[in-house]
């Protein structure tokens, strides 16, 4: 298998999987037979494998440049990958009506957290690590890889936020989101929210041992240095 055929199965087989939990049926018999747990665990599991495998693909695939590397560009990532790791750290598992990776129990409109800082801080993860990686790549395959999840992600926000609103009608959704924004810090600069505690302590840490996991593991597993 060449790098372009490995690529294209990678980043296929990456999509297909994604496509899992927009099909009910499908979904609910993983569900039954995996256990709720089990299916998120299995799901995360496949997703990130898959992630690093298309990855690794775009590394292995013909280089073809459409913009040179620049130092610069490279401080970029450097700077934008630990905003996108507290995002995701704070979004994972806590109580947020409006993202798939939230809980839809335990919200609190009055005191939303990381809903009033943005009502999708995965999306806006990922979002951000892409970005910041498509400035840095100028190859072909890595701006189809990256272009691909900003674009994606852009799109997916738009959808979700436009499904969630359906499903909660205009009055619960104008009740739930009077303090909360899309775009991260537009509920802060208005004025509609304010930070009420400090950051969960568990959550920091967590997401500063991410972040040494991934500067550390780069070069090894990804096969590039993330330093300047």
């Amino acid at each position: 298998m060449d790098g372009w055929s490995e690529f294209i199965l990678a980043g296929m087989l990456f999509l297909a999987s994604h496509a899992i939990p927009s099909m009910p049926k499908l979904k609910a018999a993983l569900v039954r037979r995996l256990g709720p747990r089990g299916w998120v665990i299995a799901f995360s599991l496949l997703s990130t494998g898959l992630l690093f495998w298309v990855i690794y693909a775009a590394g292995r695939a013909p280089y073809v440049e459409i913009w040179p590397q620049e130092i610069w560009a490279r401080w970029l990532v450097n700077l934008a990958m630990p905003m996108a790791i507290l995002l995701g750290s704070f979004g994972l598992g806590t109580p947020n009506p409006f993202a798939f990776e939230g809980r839809t129990t335990g919200f609190d409109p009055v005191h939303p957290g990381i809903a009033g800082l943005t009502r999708q801080p995965l999306l806006w993860a990922i979002a951000i690590w892409a970005g910041a990686h498509l400035v840095a790549n100028g190859d072909l395959a890595h701006v189809i890889l990256f272009g691909a999840f900003a674009l994606f992600t852009a799109m997916g926000m738009r959808t979700l936020e436009a499904r969630k609103r359906r499903q909660m009608g205009e009055t619960t959704w104008q009740r739930l989101s009077a303090r909360t924004a899309m775009i991260p810090g537009a509920a802060l600069l208005a004025g509609r929210w304010r930070p009420q505690r400090w950051p969960s302590p568990i959550r920091l840490v967590a997401a500063v041992l991410v972040w040494a996991a991934l500067y550390h593991l780069h070069t090894p597993v990804i096969g590039v240095s993330p330093q300047p």
